[in-house]
């Protein structure tokens, strides 16, 4: 049993649990309908219970839980049921920085000062997943808050819902987008083509800048070493894959390892191959990744890494 600190709306209050001496925020359909302060309430196996003592990047648990409104915390709440959904079991403690950043985003939005992420559809393939996840936000913004929200911050939505599953920083997994799309950009301007983020190249190169920002991030390391071969047969892609780990190492505070060098080059160079095809081979190459990519999606799959 928990006794009602204060009732934020008819879906939310503050309660407090004399055993443990903590307070915790109590969220589900009418829960705090008709409650009054310092009644007992018990929380229904549909409800969710939040500690107030948990700590983020964006601050304190319990004074996010004060500065944003009930509605925003609640509509995150709903946007991590999805997630449990989709993904099993997860982190509900980036219900905190999902709720300020929803409150933001409204405010935003409502003042006209909608914001452009150019990484949104890196984000989109990169995070597939997450982002079908995050995409539910939006009829529960419009229904309940009138609001209309864009594919952007959906997007930015989408990297909380990653942190939820992967436990990693929200920073972190926008870093890894923005990895990936260096990576595409230096390819790009290498041979002057505009790549496909539906070829299945592209999907293996971002999950395996993924993989490679995880591996420098948890101090693992690759066991097969690929430098010599791709320095001497693909010069060019190993140049850019060099250059690329120099400027990631530089980004994460951490020194990749030189054998990552040789496994970015790899990608890098099924990349630019798929780009430097003749047209009818471009064509039937597309299809077929195009029919792979969807296939693994719809499956929940991850591309391997070589």
């Amino acid at each position: 049993m928990y006794r009602v600190a204060k009732v934020l709306n008819h879906n939310a209050i503050f309660v407090f649990d004399s055993k443990d001496q903590s307070e915790y925020l109590l969220l589900g359909r009418g829960i705090g309908f008709g409650k009054k302060v310092s009644e007992y309430v018990e929380a229904r196996p549909e409800d969710t219970i939040y500690s107030l003592k948990t700590i983020s990047d964006r601050g304190d648990a319990k004074e996010i839980a004060k500065s944003v409104s009930p509605e925003c915390l609640d509509i995150a709440n709903d946007v991590l049921n999805e997630a449990e959904k989709t993904f099993g079991g997860i982190d509900r403690r980036i219900l905190f920085p999902m709720a300020d950043h929803i409150e933001y985003a409204v405010r935003r939005i409502r003042n006209h000062e909608q914001i452009s992420n150019p990484l949104t559809d890196d984000i989109r393939v990169l995070f597939h997943r997450e982002y079908k996840v995050a995409q539910s936000i939006e009829p529960l913004l419009k229904k309940r808050m009138d609001v209309q929200i864009d594919e952007h911050e959906i997007g930015y939505i989408a990297l909380h819902v990653h942190s939820a599953i992967e436990n990693e920083k929200v920073s972190q997994a926008m870093q890894m987008a923005y990895t990936v799309r260096e990576c595409i950009a230096h390819v790009e301007r290498e041979t002057g083509e505009t790549i496909d983020i539906m070829s299945l190249a592209y999907n293996r190169l971002m999950n395996h800048v993924r993989h490679m920002v995880a591996r420098a991030l948890n101090g693992e390391s690759l066991k097969l070493d690929m430098n010599a071969y791709m320095k001497s047969t693909y010069p060019q892609a190993f140049e850019s894959a060099r250059k690329i780990c120099d400027e990631l190492g530089r980004s994460l505070h951490r020194r990749l390892e030189d054998i990552e060098i040789g496994y970015l080059a790899m990608h890098i160079e099924r990349v630019a191959s798929d780009e430097l095809k003749t047209p009818e081979e471009a064509t039937t190459s597309k299809e077929e990744d195009h029919k792979e990519t969807n296939n693994n999606k719809r499956k929940g799959k991850n591309d391997e890494e070589i």
